[in-house]
């Protein structure tokens, strides 16, 4: 399962040439892969190029018409490692992970990868955003492909250039016998288009012919003195060639305009953003032709000095749309510019802001502020940018705006309803109660909103999978153990060895809770090795305990049913207090419920159209039981448990209420009598086409309860006065 279907699309990637292409900037990026020839295709998923690594999973059947291997890899590095296949044999490889944080687990493999150089393309898709688009920490890839001088290509997000990028990206790789990045934003990745497609081409050279004639370059492996002759070859050999290709080839663009003596440099990626502004300034019209010329950088490194210098030459000033810190490109044009003596003005993070997204209103306020300074917006252009309000009658009442966050209610990201790890972190407050606050370790995935209200649980977070190794310090004598957190994704993904195994290793007496949902449910829900589905291309059902027995855990307790919040508060107690030497490892299982619900609600649906009898379990709330406390919202946090006013006359506390978006997990009866709260839940059968006992059973109990009622307000009138 995956978070999205692209069965149906995957079709338009049998197109030909001369046929228009119309769709997904992920899948353009697909068609051109398979338009490139490559042979090999690995990755792992993560935004925002989750969606590339589902396209690739539905779109099997070509791949494997087409001779390419694809790889669902364990991790970012496992990806990374893959291309090793380009450095002895004429095959073009790629690999796609989500960046900064899948670039630093892949380093190592990338570092040794663009070292000893590639025979075949090596084209890395990096997935990366800033700001609102981004979950992760605000950081660049840009600063790995100088590091390890891989060339970095970031195109204008239109499918045309993306397309390019990604032949062109190959071809370039080839060229300089170096390693290319492709970094492609969110919005690039789904923005549509259209573009006119090419036949897809098979790999002049297989996979198996390189299997069956071997070919060994030792200058090629990183080991002294090779490694020291590879520096040398990046700065004399493959550096030229790569800037020799991206002149010849024209990978940057030059845009031209009327105000010669200006003029901006923009980053690919951020092209959109900038003819934006300056249509809004003026300065372009609506099809994006700009009075301002324009450098746009789709390669944004390495700089190519030549083209800078033409750009810039006999200009006043130029601006630098570079978006992120640091000011990696900025840097790089003023020292090209000074030592060539260029007296042209550079502006950059003076007039835009020095980190962050650069969004429409922080690109606009920089590019008039450039403007401004120069004389260059029309007459009409302070009217299109702020309009003049109309004078407010003075009959109307003018009320004072107040500041945003004092009007809406912060809404911190919390779990999904009926969401199986809710009750772990309800259970673990329970525990809180009984043996006091824990030093918790937590994780990358779904679980990590467990920082948040209503739990407040979470010391610190690492790295993906590295939730019981962020509590290795912790393992010293004392009258608590320390308790880490991680996902099922985080647990194959590098947890096994880096966490758990690690732990044996050192001896650790800490408590790790694994919570298994059956997925890698926060990339999408895509299938792991311990996934209970039934995957026809690749290998499930691996049980996680017995993985962790198999390192050395000798306490290991597999709960499987995570919505038992008094069973799994024993189970954790049992755990915490556990004179056992060695770590203990608690592997919570239920399935992820979004995917579930995907799984189900398709069978409910038919079995509905075709007349057949249905059953679901809704929640509810007594009214008259209830005592307006709320504490089961307190615990639980869930959606779809609100408040509404009570319908008791002599009480003013509203009560609690369930939602009609109540999945029916349970959980919040559960931590109701867990707790010992008040007993006001009750659970409810919906039957959908009932059989014919059902109905004379309902219409029984209806006839009964009515007489009762009716009795009991003949008794109460006697009373009326």
């Amino acid at each position: 399962m995956a978070e999205r279907s692209f069965v149906q699309e995957v079709q338009k990637l049998r197109l030909g040439a001369g046929e228009e292409f119309v769709g997904e900037g992920i899948l353009a990026v697909t068609k051109a892969l398979l338009e490139s020839g490559v042979s090999y295709v690995a990755g792992y998923q993560g935004a925002p190029i989750s969606h590339l690594m589902d396209v690739l999973a539905d779109a099997q059947d070509i791949l494997q018409e087409h001779g390419i291997r694809f790889e669902n890899s364990a991790s970012e590095a496992t990806a990374a490692a893959t291309l090793a296949a380009s450095v002895n044999y004429p095959l073009r490889g790629a690999v796609t992970f989500k960046a900064t944080v899948g670039t630093n687990v892949a380093s190592d493999a990338l570092a040794n990868l663009a070292s000893g150089g590639v025979t075949g393309g090596a084209l890395i898709v990096v997935g990366e955003d800033y700001g609102e688009g981004s979950s992760i920490m605000q950081e660049r890839s840009h600063a790995f492909a100088m590091k390890s001088q891989i060339w970095l290509l970031d195109p204008r997000p239109n499918l045309p250039s993306m397309v390019k990028a990604v032949k062109m990206g190959f071809e370039l790789s080839e060229a300089s016998h170096t390693p290319v990045m492709l970094q492609l934003r969110i919005r690039a990745c789904h923005v549509h288009g259209r573009f006119t497609a090419s036949d897809n081409v098979r790999a002049p050279y297989a996979l198996h012919e390189a299997m069956e004639q071997p070919r060994r370059d030792v200058s090629r492996i990183v080991l002294p003195p090779a490694s020291f002759v590879h520096e040398q070859e990046k700065l004399t050999q493959r550096w030229p060639a790569a800037v020799a290709f991206i002149q010849k080839h024209q990978l940057n663009e030059f845009f031209d305009g009327d105000a010669n003596d200006v003029g901006i440099l923009v980053q690919g990626g951020n092209y959109n953003a900038l003819v934006r502004v300056l249509e809004r300034l003026g300065l372009a019209d609506v099809y994006g032709r700009s009075r301002v010329p324009i450098y746009v950088m789709n390669v944004a490194y390495p700089v190519v000095d030549a083209e800078v210098l033409r750009f810039c030459q006999g200009k006043r000033a130029v601006l630098l749309v570079e978006e992120g810190q640091p000011n990696f490109v900025e840097q790089n044009v003023a020292t090209v510019l000074r030592q060539a003596g260029c007296t042209t003005a550079l502006h950059g993070k003076d007039l835009l802001p020095p980190a962050g997204e650069y969004t429409l209103h922080e690109v606009l306020k920089g590019v008039r502020a450039f403007a401004q300074r120069y004389d260059l917006l029309p007459a009409t252009a302070t009217a299109a940018v702020a309009p003049t309000a109309p004078p407010i009658p003075k009959t109307h009442k003018v009320f004072a705006l107040k500041p945003l966050p004092e009007v809406v209610q912060p809404r911190p990201p919390g779990f999904c309803t009926g969401c199986p790890e809710r009750p772990i972190f309800a259970a673990m407050k329970l525990v809180e109660k009984e043996l006091g606050t824990h030093h918790v370790s937590a994780d990358i995935g779904c679980h990590l909103f467990s920082i948040l209200p209503p739990f407040h649980i979470g010391n610190t977070t690492m790295g993906y999978g590295l939730g019981t190794a962020g509590a290795s310090a912790m393992n010293v004598p004392a009258g608590k153990k320390a308790i880490s957190i991680m996902g099922d994704g985080g647990f194959w993904h590098n947890g096994l060895t880096s966490g758990i195994a690690n732990a044996v290793f050192n001896r650790s007496d800490n408590l790790t809770i694994v919570v298994d949902n059956s997925y890698t449910s926060a990339t999408g829900g895509q299938d792991v090795l311990s996934s209970k589905a039934l995957n026809p291309a690749r290998s499930t059902g691996h049980l996680i305990e017995k993985a962790v027995r198999g390192v050395g855990v000798q306490w290991v307790r597999t709960f499987k049913r995570t919505y038992d919040v008094a069973g799994l508060r024993d189970a954790l107690k049992e755990a915490l207090t556990s004179q056992q030497p060695g770590p203990k490892v608690l592997v919570a299982q239920s399935e992820c419920m979004l995917n579930r619900q995907r799984r189900e609600k398709p069978q409910v649906r038919a079995q509905l159209a075709a007349g057949q009898r249905v059953v679901r379990e809704r929640f509810g709330v007594d009214s008259d039981t209830c005592t307006g406390d709320h504490s089961c919202i307190r615990i639980s946090g869930c959606p779809s448990l609100s408040i509404q006013t009570n319908p008791d006359p002599l009480r003013t506390d509203p009560v609690a209420t369930v939602l009609d978006s109540c999945v029916g997990c349970g959980m919040c009866g559960e931590v109701s009598h867990a707790a010992v709260l008040c007993p006001s839940f009750y659970k409810a059968q919906i039957v959908s086409h009932p059989s014919a006992w059902e109905r004379w059973w309902d219409g029984l109990r209806s006839r009964l309860v009515g007489a009762l009622q009716r009795r009991r307000a003949q008794r109460l009138a006697q009373w009326a006065f």
